[in-house]
């Protein structure tokens, strides 16, 4: 991920961004109140197109995401997430660096939203 090196510190800028790790997914999660809104992994060789690529799984809107899946090869359908909501982008491609900021910022909004409007109060105001 050299490439992007700047993804994590990107992430975790983002208002009440938390971040874990799911050991049985091999998973680092960024997480908003407890919802995902972007993760990163490596999958293995069992995985076949995906094995060995270093990817970050982010919600996306649904026309959005097709679209950008022929646009770039570099963005996939969400890896071990709803096809129609996720899409994948791997990071030894290359996508330019404000493009994945906005697929990042765009996933981050989507999970904001549907947050109760006290708790998107709270967030923003201690941000």
């Amino acid at each position: 991920m050299n490439k992007y090196s700047w993804l994590n510190a990107w992430l975790m800028a983002k208002p009440g961004a938390e971040k874990d790790y799911k050991e049985e997914w091999g998973w680092h999660r960024y997480l908003l109140c407890g919802k995902m809104f972007a993760a990163t992994c490596r999958p293995g060789p069992e995985h076949h197109e995906h094995a060995g690529r270093e990817m970050v799984i982010l919600k996306c809107d649904p026309m959005l995401a097709v679209s950008l899946r022929q646009q770039y090869a570099e963005i996939v359908p969400g890896f071990y997430s709803n096809k129609g909501h996720w899409n994948s982008v791997y990071l030894d491609g290359d996508l330019p660096d404000e493009l994945l900021k906005d697929l990042c910022d765009m996933s981050w909004k989507l999970i904001f939203q549907k947050l109760p409007k006290r708790i998107q109060k709270e967030i923003t105001e201690n941000a």
